[in-house]
């Protein structure tokens, strides 16, 4: 199973045709995800055919969230039911570093049937085995983890430990850094069996005429497909 996150409809369209077995959908790559617009929403659940998680983060920064953005967070996980998607990504922490374990229940609760990923926030938490636990005990089917590390191939050892302590009680997905020059070794290292990957690929402006005094960047980020491909092959 290899899951792609994409920050685009176009992203969105591109990873489908390549093959990716699943969709992480956000915004803002820059702030590492952000919810996507409702327009996004709408647009891909009419488009894309295989299982797409919205991810629903009210903002970047810290996983400490105020009231008034937990309402928001509830407020668009009834969004992502009503439009039909297959789940959602969420992940909250509490001041001291532990897994916010009451609000994330909240959040799982009202989003089934949908299923839950807790997203990377788990690489910022105290304890990964503790954490762990604790989000088995609110209902998420898996944990997206770069292994508390910046990028998962720096570390296989905990991955390879939290998939043998989470067995069949949740998956445990390790992302971030992963690509198709070093996916077989994360498979044969861990032994998980669910990867997640952005796969980004740097375009240029398709724009033909470029405004040179307003000094801009007009980059575009979209996934490589070809290697989507070849970490599928990989994997397969």
């Amino acid at each position: 199973m290899l899951e792609v996150a994409v920050f685009n409809i176009e992203s969105a369209i591109q990873a489908q045709a390549a093959g990716a077995n699943r969709l992480e959908l956000c915004e803002n790559p820059n702030e590492g995800g952000t919810t996507p617009s409702y327009g996004t929403l709408s647009v891909v659940a009419k488009t894309i055919a295989i299982p797409v998680f919205p991810i629903i983060r009210p903002r970047g920064g810290d996983f400490l969230y105020t009231d008034a953005e937990f309402e928001v967070m509830k407020n668009d996980i009834r969004v992502c039911k009503e439009l039909g998607f297959a789940g959602v990504v969420i992940g909250l922490l509490l001041p001291d570093g532990n897994i916010d374990i009451k609000r994330t229940k909240v959040l799982v609760d009202l989003a089934a049937p949908m299923a839950v990923t807790f997203h990377r926030a788990f690489d910022r938490c105290k304890d990964p085995i503790q954490g762990l636990h604790d989000i088995i005990a609110t209902g998420c089917k898996r944990i997206l983890t770069s292994g508390q590390v910046p990028s998962a191939p720096g570390a296989l050892s905990l991955l390879q430990t939290l998939v043998k302590e989470a067995g069949d009680q949740i998956i445990i997905m390790p992302g971030s850094g992963i690509r198709g020059n070093n996916i077989a070794t994360i498979k044969m290292e861990t032994n998980a069996k669910e990867f997640h990957s952005s796969a980004r690929k740097v375009v240029p402006t398709q724009m033909q005429f470029v405004k040179e005094s307003m000094q801009e960047n007009l980059q575009n980020m979209l996934v490589d497909a070809a290697d989507i491909q070849t970490m599928l092959a990989a994997i397969a």
